[in-house]
């Protein structure tokens, strides 16, 4: 009888430890969001992208995530709790998690870090961002044309090179087919607060805006237009396809799971390095989302303006171009470089108002 028992303990033991193996087997993945994940704009895609990690690999992994995490020293706390639970890999996914993560990252040499749109790296920190101003070149064509106030209202999150290159890329392309349009600019400096940015939609409204635009990640804005009437807009992020076909006309789409899957799949196989990923249309790391409730002209242009950007055929800034103050910044078919848009802090000539210091 006693050797029955041993017998079973030792075959308990064995699975025991077994079940062990296969818990320690599996790569667990981070996330940290600025956002919630139903904000139906960038971090609902982000969230997206987790999922589509969990259906390629299967038990093979283990997803975690915090959301809502504030940008300064809250994220530095999250980062670091996701670190001390045992992730291999943490995905911080916004501008201002930066300072954070290269500082967590720097006590925990043995976890790799992937920030988004930043550019601080280490060797066990990655960066990794869209070309999201290859899509306003689309958002810019249509708002120009689309027009009948030639008032354009773009509502920004914070005056950083990612939203300043946004806003300049949108303004080139709708004064090309439109000399006549003014943009007027809200900085809301969040990245998602409905109020806020209903509130900002609602005054440029006021202000004769019949075409707003955001780079703020929720879906107040289009709300606001609804109720307004007449007003078009275009999904942030996400395709906020509730507001299909109006006033939502076509939106930019972050497609981020296929470069989840990519370094999840590095962390297993022993293969990840760090890097910087800048990647576009052409890539499909933005996407350009259905194009509704326009006249079938204007939906060609832009699907061949689309097209066109993809295939690097197009350069969203190619001169002449000139700063806003009016000295030369790109001559007769030059394009900018990397380097030049990765620093922009300047608008271009025709835009009206400055870009805030802080």
């Amino acid at each position: 009888m006693r050797a029955v028992k041993t017998l079973l303990a030792s075959a308990a033991l064995a699975t025991g430890l077994s079940g062990a193996a296969m818990a320690q087997d599996k790569t667990k993945v981070g996330f940290i969001y600025v956002g919630p994940i139903g904000d139906g704009g960038y971090t609902y895609e982000h969230n997206q992208a987790r999922l589509a990690v969990e259906e390629h690999f299967g038990d093979k992994v283990e997803t975690v995530y915090q959301e809502s995490v504030p940008e300064g020293a809250d994220a530095e706390r999250a980062i670091t709790q996701m670190a001390l639970s045992g992730a291999d890999l943490i995905f911080t996914t916004s501008f201002g998690f930066m300072d954070p993560t290269v500082a967590v990252a720097e006590k925990f040499p043995d976890v790799k870090f992937e920030h988004a749109t930043g550019y601080k790296r280490a060797e066990n920190l990655s960066t990794y961002s869209a070309r999201f101003y290859e899509g306003r070149v689309v958002m810019g064509h249509i708002a120009g044309k689309m027009t009948k106030t030639n008032k354009i209202g773009y509502i920004a999150a914070f005056p950083i090179p990612e939203v300043i290159r946004g806003i300049n890329a949108t303004y080139l392309a709708a004064q090309k087919v439109n000399p006549d349009v003014e943009f007027s600019i809200i900085w809301a400096y969040t990245w998602f607060d409905p109020s806020k940015e209903a509130d900002a939609a609602q005054a440029l409204l006021e202000q004769g805006a019949d075409v707003i635009l955001q780079h703020t990640d929720s879906t107040a804005p289009q709300a606001a237009a609804e109720k307004a009437g007449n007003v078009i807009t275009f999904g942030q992020a996400s395709d906020m396809a509730e507001y299909k076909p109006r006033p939502r006309v076509t939106s930019i789409i972050d497609n981020w799971g296929p470069y989840y899957i990519d370094r999840v799949q590095a962390v297993m196989d022993g293969t990840w390095e760090s890097h910087d990923v800048w990647q576009g249309i052409g890539d499909g790391m933005v996407e350009i989302g259905e194009i509704t409730g326009l006249p079938e002209d204007l939906t060609k242009e832009a699907e061949d303006l689309r097209d066109r950007v993809g295939s690097g055929e197009l350069h969203a800034f190619t001169g002449p171009i000139n700063k806003q103050d009016g000295t030369p910044w790109l001559a007769e078919g030059e394009t900018a470089s990397d380097e030049d848009l990765l620093t922009m802090e300047f608008f271009v000539e025709g835009l009206t108002g400055e870009i805030p210091s802080n």
